[in-house]
């Protein structure tokens, strides 16, 4: 249940802001900017009446999600090929020099393999002299990725930080489950995060994670605790199982609370908020929040329709639209919140 402003103001339950910040691991990181934004979506698009024709009900897929359409990567290529593209984009829009960058971190579910990393096939490709690693936290992994090279740059052991997320959700989606399949998409976004003034990063952040929920939204076969064998191959334990209606419900409340209590913390409402960008999952998970914060929906960022849900790369993709298209000014304060698998989440106000 999220703290309202009654509760913390009522002389029953006061509390300062340090001890607010500490129970709901709220944190405020200023001192950090964006310097540049980038992204790739493959080419090929796959409606819902292409589905239609291997016999999905394309009329279902658009009024449960609002879908309409999604991007496959081709065969050839994989996860650290968006990410390449994307990264190349976002530095050359920085008009920062490549060698200058030090981090790099790249949130994903699909690297190309195991090991090694997404984020290291991407520093060799960019012919870059630092540190890579990977951030798998599902379709929260961006903003766990965003927040962790944030507090290189802000604590000065990065001096600019390149931060991806990145996944090939058509490779691990089953074509025969009818309720998954549709909802996702291939692509990549990328930001590059640089030192900034005392009024730009994080007014307010919090990342989260419930494993109790593990079951809801998961791979079954792959790991170290059930390897892949023939026989779960067979069964499909390889693709993506999800109980939707109860990710559905937990998607909501966690919305609706996180982004409240980060306001709070901020000091802030939503009018005083300028974009919204939630992670593009489901149409009416967005519309349900969006009611629920009553949400000025000429605030609310959606592309889903166009791209279905790209897991990570989700916010950073809508970023990047919204920061081309003049969408974002300085001093804006952008509102995002990415959740998913885990479950996890990260929810941040992000003053540009």
């Amino acid at each position: 249940m999220a703290i309202t402003p009654d509760s913390f103001n009522s002389e029953s339950n006061t509390m300062t802001d340090a001890k607010y910040s500490e129970r709901s691991g709220l944190r405020t990181l200023r001192g950090v900017q964006v310097l540049g934004t980038g992204s790739y979506l493959p080419d090929q698009i796959v409606t819902n009446q292409d589905l239609a024709s291997l016999g999905y009900d394309s009329d279902w897929i658009l009024q449960r999600t609002g879908i309409q359409a999604r991007r496959k990567l081709p065969d050839d290529l994989a996860t650290s090929d968006m990410a390449i593209e994307a990264a190349q984009r976002c530095i050359e829009q920085s008009d920062v020099n490549p060698h200058l960058i030090d981090l790099i971190i790249v949130a994903t579910m699909t690297p190309d393999s195991p090991v090694p990393s997404a984020a290291c096939l991407v520093q060799d490709r960019l012919g870059l002299q630092a540190p890579a690693m990977d951030v798998n936290a599902a379709c929260a992994g961006f903003m766990y990725a965003l927040v962790t090279a944030s507090q290189f740059v802000a604590a000065g052991g990065s001096q600019y930080a390149l931060v991806v997320g990145a996944d090939t959700n058509t490779r691990i989606v089953n074509p025969q489950d009818v309720k998954t399949y549709p909802l996702f998409g291939d692509g990549a976004g990328a930001v590059l995060l640089g030192k900034g003034n005392s009024t730009q990063g994080f007014a307010s952040y919090t990342l989260g994670a419930e494993g109790d929920g593990a079951s809801l939204l998961g791979i079954p076969a792959g790991g170290s605790r059930c390897p892949l064998t023939a026989e779960s191959i067979v069964s499909g334990e390889q693709f993506i199982h999800m109980d939707g209606r109860s990710v559905f419900k937990w998607a909501v409340r966690l919305l609706c609370d996180t982004i409240q209590d980060v306001l709070l913390h901020a000091e802030c409402t939503v009018d005083d908020v300028d974009l919204v960008i939630l992670h593009q999952a489901n149409a009416r998970i967005i519309d349900a929040a969006a009611d629920g914060l009553k949400i000025d929906r000429s605030k609310l960022v959606v592309n889903l329709d166009q791209y279905g849900n790209t897991s990570a790369g989700s916010i950073p993709i809508c970023l990047d639209e919204c920061h081309r298209s003049g969408n974002i000014r300085p001093g804006d304060k952008i509102l995002l919140c990415g959740f998913g698998a885990g479950l996890a989440w990260g929810a941040a106000l992000l003053e540009w």
